[in-house]
């Protein structure tokens, strides 16, 4: 009932915050654009290949979008009720519908963040090793597992740290069959190790098979130099360390006490009941994976917990079918939490289904693109100075181009004394003069911060844009024209 209701009240999400920018690449890319080349980003391939499909399947939109999401959302929780399948079906569905919960109540600014478009990845992973290690004779589960797992790490590379844990599972279940199988004899015991390595071997082969196919895209498109040079140059030793908060805090965090409590309510039975089985084992992996990616990121943002939700949604719900069976006293914590978690996302959702912020950024994605609307021509440039205040949302709208490749003006106010980014600034500025862009659109907001100050930072933009007039005031933006 809550996960319905939840839905029904995000049937109006607009398309918001860092969506658009992924569409506008996927965009750019289907108009022959080459990824990181002609277009700076530092998320990866995989990001860009969900949202070119999202564009193909259901166009630009905001219905489009919230029909994506939606169809994602199912697809994951899905993901989620097979992996809790073997516990029950209240396991299997308590599992699903609170992960579609966990998502509803975030907000419009949470659908397709990256973060959660990982998360059936790793579900699915999840599955396909619990499935094998059940059953060993059978490797059908353990490829496409792999598969799902390598295609994740394509979306994003902090997946990589699962697939390595998982990885050491399969290990240990693969040497111990094949001790098992071994039984002492001698001459069996080649055979056995010969078995054993086959399965690693299946599950890391899988695991490269999506990340070759992406990485031959790149290479095939002439992506490759300007992806390692952005991955290992800015993103590694720059990128990574930028808008560190000083307290991690996110809207109403709290909900994660209950969720917290009833996960370690429900581990904790397992392990008492000695029903920690394998099944177990896997979520387990998934949690302490989803709580590295949450404080690995180093961001404290929200939509950082999507991989830790994920799998908390499965261990919420895994032993309260046998609890229940036990007596309603025995699953009387359990259910607490349960509850509690469930009214927490529901005040939540309540509050963040129609946020100011958000009808803001909408209103000036309008106004910028009424401003601009019939007054570029096909050959004309504009260049955005923005991170996510609604430039680039603007841009894909009005289908308009850049004369440089940079999506956001971050890069340039950050780290001024290193020599990767004075060479991204002339590389800005070097593109500006070879095509100057017909308008300029200034945001106020800077991030990590700044203001419209920050260009006096950066006296080459600030000389440029001195030959422009300003055209027009809007609330957040200034827009410059030739």
């Amino acid at each position: 009932m809550l996960a319905g209701a939840l839905a029904w009240r995000s049937r109006g999400w607009p398309l918001i915050h860092d969506a658009p920018l992924m569409h506008y690449i996927a965009w750019r890319i289907g108009e022959g654009a080459v990824p990181y080349r002609d277009v700076f980003d530092m998320n990866f391939p995989g990001v860009y290949l969900l949202h070119m499909l999202a564009l193909e399947l259901f166009g630009a939109g905001d219905a489009g979008w919230r029909a994506f999401d939606l169809a994602w959302l199912a697809g994951t929780s899905a993901a989620a009720a097979a992996l809790a399948a073997p516990w029950g079906r209240l396991a299997a569905a308590g599992a699903g519908l609170f992960f579609a919960a966990y998502h509803l109540a975030g907000g419009a600014w949470q659908a397709g963040q990256r973060d959660f478009l990982l998360c059936p990845f790793l579900l699915l992973a999840a599955l396909g090793v619990a499935r094998w290690v059940e059953h060993p004779a059978s490797r059908a589960s353990l490829a496409w597992g792999g598969l799902a797992l390598g295609a994740g790490i394509t979306v994003k590379p902090h997946a990589s740290l699962f697939a390595a844990a998982l990885l050491v599972l399969v290990a240990a279940v693969a040497h111990r069959s094949g001790r098992a199988s071994d039984g002492g004899a001698g001459a069996s015991r080649r055979p056995a190790a010969g078995t054993s390595a086959a399965s690693v071997a299946i599950f890391a082969i899988t695991i490269l098979v999506p990340l070759l196919a992406v990485g031959a895209w790149l290479g095939v498109v002439g992506a490759g130099p300007a992806w390692y040079e952005i991955v290992a140059g800015y993103l590694v030793p720059l990128y990574s360390r930028l808008g560190r908060p000083e307290r991690w805090t996110f809207y109403r965090w709290h909900v994660w006490i209950p969720i917290a409590a009833g996960v370690a309510c429900s581990i904790g039975s397992a392990i008492a009941a000695r029903r920690f089985a394998a099944r177990h084992a896997v979520v387990a992996i998934g949690l302490g994976y989803g709580a590295a990616h949450f404080v690995g990121q180093g961001k404290g943002w929200e939509y950082h917990l999507y991989p830790l939700a994920a799998f908390a949604a499965v261990a919420l719900f895994a032993e309260l079918p046998r609890l229940l069976e036990a007596g309603r006293l025995a699953a009387l914590p359990l259910l607490a939490c349960i509850v509690a978690a469930g009214a927490m996302l529901g005040s939540k959702g309540v509050a963040a289904a129609d946020p100011a912020w958000i009808a803001a950024k909408e209103r000036r994605v309008s106004a910028i693109v009424a401003g601009l609307e019939g007054r570029i021509a096909r050959e004309d440039f504009v260049q955005v100075l923005d991170t996510t205040e609604a430039g680039i949302h603007a841009l894909l709208r009005l289908r308009a181009v850049q004369p440089t490749r940079f999506i956001y003006d971050f890069h340039f106010y950050h780290d001024v004394e290193t020599r990767t980014v004075r060479r991204l600034r002339e590389e800005f500025l070097a593109g500006f003069d070879a095509h100057p862009p017909k308008f300029v659109v200034l945001f106020e907001r800077g991030w990590p911060a700044g203001g419209y100050e920050r260009v006096e930072t950066f006296p080459g933009l600030r000389l440029r844009l001195s030959a422009y007039r300003v055209d027009r005031r809007g609330d957040g933006y200034i827009v410059y024209a030739r």
